[in-house]
C-alpha cells in the first residue's frame, strides 16, 4: 500500500494545450526526446509528467504538461524572470491548435507517491 506523507517544499508548474491527435502525438514525443532532457539539466528540476485527455466527436486532445520545482526561484531559470509565462518553442507551437500563454503554479501539500517520508515529514507527524 501507497503511503501518503507530508511533501518536502516543491512546486508543482501546470501549463495546458490542446492539439489534434497526431500533433499530441507528435508532442508527447517532444515532450520526452527534447524537453524533458533539457529540463533535467536544470538545478531544482524534480521531474515533470505529461497527461493526456482525448475528446470524442472532434478529435481534440487536451494535454497538460505538470513540471515539478525545488523552489520557484528553480523555475525561473527555466521560465525567466516572469515566472507566469508560458515557455513553448516554436517547434512545439507547430505541433499544437492552442496552448495557454500562461503557467500556474501550485505548492505540493502531500504527496502520495511513495518513498519514505522525509525527516521534516517525519517531525510534523
Amino acid at each position: 500500500m501507497t503511503r501518503m506523507t507530508n511533501a518536502r517544499e516543491m512546486t508543482v508548474r501546470t501549463w495546458l494545450a490542446r492539439a489534434d491527435a497526431q500533433g499530441a502525438g507528435s508532442y508527447s514525443r517532444y515532450f520526452t526526446g527534447t524537453l524533458l532532457p533539457e529540463l533535467r539539466k536544470l538545478p531544482g528540476s524534480q521531474g515533470a509528467y505529461l497527461l493526456r485527455r482525448d475528446f470524442d466527436g472532434d478529435g481534440t486532445v487536451e494535454l497538460t504538461a505538470h513540471t515539478f520545482w525545488e523552489s520557484p526561484e528553480a523555475i525561473g531559470a527555466f521560465a525567466g524572470d516572469d515566472i507566469t509565462v508560458a515557455v513553448v518553442e516554436p517547434e512545439a507551437q507547430a505541433m499544437l491548435r492552442d496552448f495557454d500563454r500562461t503557467a500556474t503554479h501550485r505548492t505540493v501539500a502531500a504527496d502520495a507517491r511513495g518513498g519514505p517520508p522525509s525527516p521534516s515529514s517525519a517531525r510534523e507527524a
